[in-house]
C-alpha cells in the first residue's frame, strides 16, 4: 500500500511533464503536414483562382488561404500560422502611397481596401522572415512598400516600342532578360525568354534594398529581389504572370517549386 501511494505521486509529476512534450510534437505535425500559402487575393474570379491553381499543381497538398475577403484582424492572426506569402495582380496601388496622388486620375481601378491589406501582410512577413512572392500588381507593391516608386502609365510615360498589354490579355507576349547570377537565373536556368504580359504599371525608382534580376529590351524592369540576400528571407517578384505559362516555360513552374520550397524550409523552423 505505502508503494502504491509513493507511486501515484510519481506518475502524475512524469505525466505533467511529458504531457506538455507531447502536445508540442503534436502541433508541430499538424502545422508542417501540409504548407499553408496566404495568398493575398485568390478569388472569387478566375484568374485570381489561377493562383491556387498554379501552386496545387506543383505540390497538391498544400492549403491556400485567401487573405482579402477576411477582416484585417483576423487575417493577420490567421497570418501568423502561414508559411509564406503570394501577393496577386490585380489593380493599380493608390499613387499616394509614392508621394504622387496628384496621378490618381491617371489610373485604372484602385482598391484601398486591398492596399491596406497588402502593406499589413507585407510589413508583418518580413517581421517573420516568411517567404514572398510577387507577381505583377505583387512586384509593384513590394517596391513601393520598400519606398520605390512607379511609372504610372508606361506607354505615356516610357518611350518604348514593346507592347506591356495587349486587348487579348492572355496572348500578349515579350521576351525578356534575365540577369546573370541572379537568383531567378539560378532558378529558371534562363537568360532569354519569351513571357506574357498585362501591365500598364511598372517599376520606376527602385527600392534601395532590391535589384533588379530581368528587364524588357526596352529597359523596363521585369523582376526584382534582394540586393543584399543574407541574413533576409526568400524574395522575389516579378512583373510576367507565371500562373498563366504553360508548365514547360521556365519562368512559371520553377518559380512556384521554389517559393514552396522556401515555405516547407520556413514551416520546419
Amino acid at each position: 500500500m505505502k508503494n502504491n501511494k509513493l507511486f501515484l505521486p510519481i506518475i502524475l509529476i512524469l505525466f505533467s511533464f511529458l504531457l506538455p512534450i507531447f502536445f508540442q510534437s503534436c502541433n508541430s505535425v499538424d502545422k508542417h503536414d501540409s504548407i499553408k500559402i496566404a495568398i493575398s487575393k485568390a478569388k472569387p474570379e478566375e484568374y485570381y483562382v489561377q493562383y491556387e491553381n498554379w501552386l496545387k499543381a506543383t505540390d497538391s497538398t498544400i492549403e491556400c488561404v485567401d487573405m482579402y475577403h477576411i477582416r484585417l484582424d483576423s487575417a493577420l492572426m490567421i497570418f501568423e500560422n502561414c508559411d509564406g506569402l503570394l501577393l496577386t495582380g490585380g489593380p493599380d496601388v493608390f499613387p499616394g502611397r509614392y508621394d504622387q496622388a496628384f496621378d490618381t486620375s491617371r489610373c485604372g481601378e484602385i482598391d484601398y481596401k486591398r492596399d491596406t491589406l497588402e502593406f499589413a501582410l507585407i510589413k508583418k512577413a518580413l517581421e517573420l522572415k516568411m517567404p514572398i512572392l510577387g507577381v505583377c500588381r505583387g512586384e509593384q507593391i513590394l517596391n513601393i512598400a520598400m519606398g520605390g516608386s512607379l511609372i504610372v502609365d508606361i506607354p505615356t510615360d516610357f518611350d518604348t516600342s514593346i507592347i506591356h498589354r495587349c486587348e487579348d490579355t492572355y496572348n500578349c507576349e515579350h521576351d525578356i532578360i534575365v540577369v546573370k547570377n541572379s537568383l531567378l537565373n539560378k532558378i529558371c536556368q534562363t537568360g532569354f525568354y519569351f513571357s506574357n504580359s498585362n501591365h500598364h504599371q511598372a517599376v520606376n525608382e527602385l527600392a534601395d534594398c532590391f535589384v533588379a534580376s530581368a528587364f524588357t529590351h526596352d529597359s523596363l524592369i521585369e523582376a526584382i529581389e534582394w540586393k543584399k540576400p543574407e541574413g533576409k528571407s526568400f524574395l522575389i517578384a516579378v512583373q510576367w504572370h507565371p500562373e498563366r505559362l504553360s508548365s514547360d516555360n521556365t519562368l512559371s513552374y520553377p518559380i512556384a517549386e521554389r517559393f514552396l520550397e522556401e515555405a516547407k524550409k520556413y514551416g520546419v523552423n
